[in-house]
């Protein structure tokens, strides 16, 4: 009986002294894999060069096969050193063996055998094995509010096997998976009456729907009637605050938030002065005796608020923690929040917990979650507890249109729904042109494809879109836009749809600078996955080090490196200096040039340019950093189809936000679902009449 392809992988790699990682790579080999991606981004964009040279030459036909071969062997050896005019399989094979050693010589050498200790089938724990399998399925829904399939569930089954190192015949496995599958499907929440079929996402870990229905009952707790503050009252307590820089709207949330009700929330768009508005409020509060504490999903936005509006600041998890909130994955990988009370010993650090020190809250203080948008179910649920528990009230300020959290969203919309007072912001002043101003508001809800049309028709007509044929050229015209800004000395905002193309791109925009002469490759710092790291590059820190004074999701340009440190530079105007340790740099710093929509969030620049295949927060965050310009990027044969796609995009990724958008939708799906099957039935082939008593396919 043949053994699992996949087990025969593993033995193979095994026998040559390779294993593979959690996430399914060759672990002795993920020093190579950065190198060599900067080495495939030059070939792809080589590539791209010579296929369109060819199809110049040939009026416009599309290369064969055939000739697709040899173009991707020029393209490996253009620029090369030595390079043969016809390189041939023996040659190509040296080369690449020469690349290999240039990077790390040690990965030519042989390597012992491994000895393979597989685990026994009957050894497995099916319940555990289960519970990851809906971990897995419910980290992957969140795009989908927390709604996932049997599809889903098996191939969360497979990945929870497969991470357990069994090694064994197909036909076992696929009885293993059966059974795991089985259990995971039994312990979930099914969302509408009827058995679904595989593909309609229908179900819901039971987990998600506690954390949604605790959420709103807190929230309808927290949601005390006060009263807003009246305009005199808010001009009397707001001192030296300038009232008339504030428009209707904005005077409306300060007299919110700085007012008694429990629960308020203020939604806007980008650019509609949320700050200026916390900033008036923080006065009037400050007048009351009350403090107001501004809480963000990252250190790095509580930060900012930190700056611009004068009050104190935290990470949400940061005020958690210190009020003895404590949080990890379990054994099948779920996200579990524990809390220590005072004179409890803190497992992770040995010292007896004393209570909260840095974020003491009273009765009647206002925490104000700026970015709220962006924070997840589970960390909302726990907020609101604490503000219950210290009689504090919150305001959620933020958008739920721009980007959500890398978990489960919900807790904006929720938040919306059970506030005492729901401001919505409706004048935008970021932008110098007011017409543009005025389409990004129409970009920001164009719920339905008709309206969503016609937004994209005017954004093409008033020059924000860019037409291109293929994704190559997309990636290019970001790497031009780059360069033309900087060349201006601009700051341009690049927004791709992927981590994988963010990276593509920042290899691309740093070798081309190394190629102009711009940044020297001679003094190196690796950053993450052993990315190249020099002088003047400008990177993005990814984990909080209160020690070193960087954040998460800051932004910074490498001023220095030495053999133990690297200095970075704030991008803006600040010109704060921090000094990161070249191990910080090696496991959470990389090049920025181009983030996905998470990494942008609040930023705001001279230009900014989306790039294909993002989702409708993603170019509309996109579409609105850039003061001055703005421009998303489309791949299209025609101008039409890029409307088409630029549609798509805007309803891309619409959130389900509470338990009843997830029941909503998932009926929607499996109507939708009967439909196709009941249109197959009737436009389907007859292969001959059942006979009296049968039914079709019986």
């Amino acid at each position: 009986m043949s053994e699992e392809p996949d087990s025969a992988w593993i033995a193979a790699l095994a026998r040559h002294g390779y294993t593979l990682d959690d996430a399914g790579e060759i672990a002795e080999l993920a020093g190579a894999v950065r190198p060599l991606s900067r080495r495939s981004s030059q070939i792809e964009a080589n590539r791209a060069g010579l296929i369109t040279e060819w199809s110049a030459e040939h009026d416009g036909s599309a290369p064969s096969a055939e000739v697709l071969q040899q173009i991707d062997r020029r393209a490996w050896a253009v620029a090369r050193p030595n390079k043969l005019a016809d390189l041939d399989e023996a040659s190509w094979e040296s080369r690449i063996r020469d690349e290999i050693a240039s990077i790390d010589p040690h990965l030519l050498v042989a390597r012992a055998p491994i000895t393979i200790v597989p685990t026994d089938v009957h050894a497995l724990d099916l319940d555990l094995l289960a519970a990851a399998a809906i971990v897995d399925a419910d980290d992957r829904s969140t795009s989908c509010g927390g709604r996932f399939s049997t599809f889903d569930l098996r191939a969360g089954a497979l990945r929870a096997l497969a991470r357990t190192g069994i090694v064994a015949r197909r036909e076992q496995l696929d009885v293993v998976i059966a059974q795991i599958s089985a259990r995971a499907t039994q312990t979930v929440y099914r969302l509408v009456g009827e058995v679904p079929p595989a593909h309609v996402k229908a179900f819901m870990a039971t987990e998600t729907v506690r954390a949604k229905i605790r959420l709103a009952g807190r929230l309808d707790a927290l949601a005390k009637a006060g009263r807003s503050l009246l305009p005199a009252e808010l001009r009397r307590l707001s001192g030296s605050e300038d009232l008339s820089t504030l428009d209707a709207s904005q005077s409306v949330a300060a007299c919110a938030i700085a007012g008694t009700d429990g629960l308020v929330t203020v939604t806007g768009p980008a650019g509609t002065g949320k700050t200026t508005m916390l900033r008036t409020a923080f006065a009037a509060l400050r007048s009351q005796k009350r403090r107001m504490l501004v809480v963000a999903p990252t250190r790095k936005a509580a930060s900012v608020a930190s700056r611009e509006i004068g009050a104190a600041a935290s990470s949400i998890h940061a005020l958690l923690a210190d009020h003895g909130y404590r949080w990890g994955a379990d054994q099948a990988g779920a996200m579990v929040w524990t809390r220590l009370r005072v004179g409890e010993v803190d497992p992770a650090t040995g010292a007896v917990y004393a209570g909260p020190t840095q974020y003491v809250l009273r009765a009647r203080d206002r925490i104000v979650v700026d970015e709220a948008g962006m924070v997840e179910l589970q960390t909302a649920n726990v907020l609101v507890e604490l503000a219950l528990e210290q009689r504090a009230g919150i305001a959620f300020v933020g958008d739920p249109h721009q980007a959500l959290p890398v978990g489960h969203a919900g807790a904006m919309g929720s938040a919306i729904r059970h506030a005492n007072a729901a401001v919505e912001l409706d004048t935008v002043h970021r932008f110098r042109d007011p017409e543009y101003a005025a389409l990004t508001l129409r970009l920001r809800e164009a719920s339905d494809r008709d309206g969503a049309l016609v937004v994209a028709g005017e954004l093409a007509e008033r020059g924000h879109v860019v037409r291109v044929d293929h994704h190559d050229a997309a990636r290019d015209r970001m790497i031009d836009a780059y360069f033309d800004w900087h060349a201006r000395g601009k700051r341009v905002t690049l927004v791709s749809g992927t981590n994988a193309e963010a990276d593509a791109i920042n290899d691309a925009i740093q070798q081309r600078r190394v190629d102009e002469g711009e940044l020297d490759a001679r003094v190196v710092a690796w950053g993450m996955g052993e990315q190249r790291l020099l002088v003047g590059d400008t990177v993005q820190t990814r984990r909080n080090d209160r020690f070193a004074g960087v954040e998460n999701r800051a932004q910074w340009i490498v001023r220095g490196i030495r053999d133990d440190f690297v200095d970075l530079v704030s991008v803006g105007d600040s010109g704060e200096l921090r000094r990161v340790s070249a191990e910080y740099a090696r496991e959470h710093v990389q090049l920025s040039y181009a983030s996905t929509v998470h990494g942008v969030q609040g930023d705001t620049a001279d230009a900014s340019v989306v790039g294909p295949d993002v989702d409708a927060a993603g170019l509309y965050v996109g579409l609105t950093r850039g003061r001055v310009h703005n421009a998303a990027i489309v791949v299209a044969r025609t101008d039409a189809a890029a409307r088409d796609c630029l549609a798509d995009s805007m309803q891309r990724g619409t959130p389900e936000l509470t338990m009843q958008d997830a029941v909503c939708a998932a009926a929607a799906e499996l109507r939708r679902a009967a439909r196709e099957r009941d249109a197959a039935v009737w436009t389907g082939p007859v292969v001959g009449a059942p006979s009296a008593g049968r039914g079709i396919g019986m």
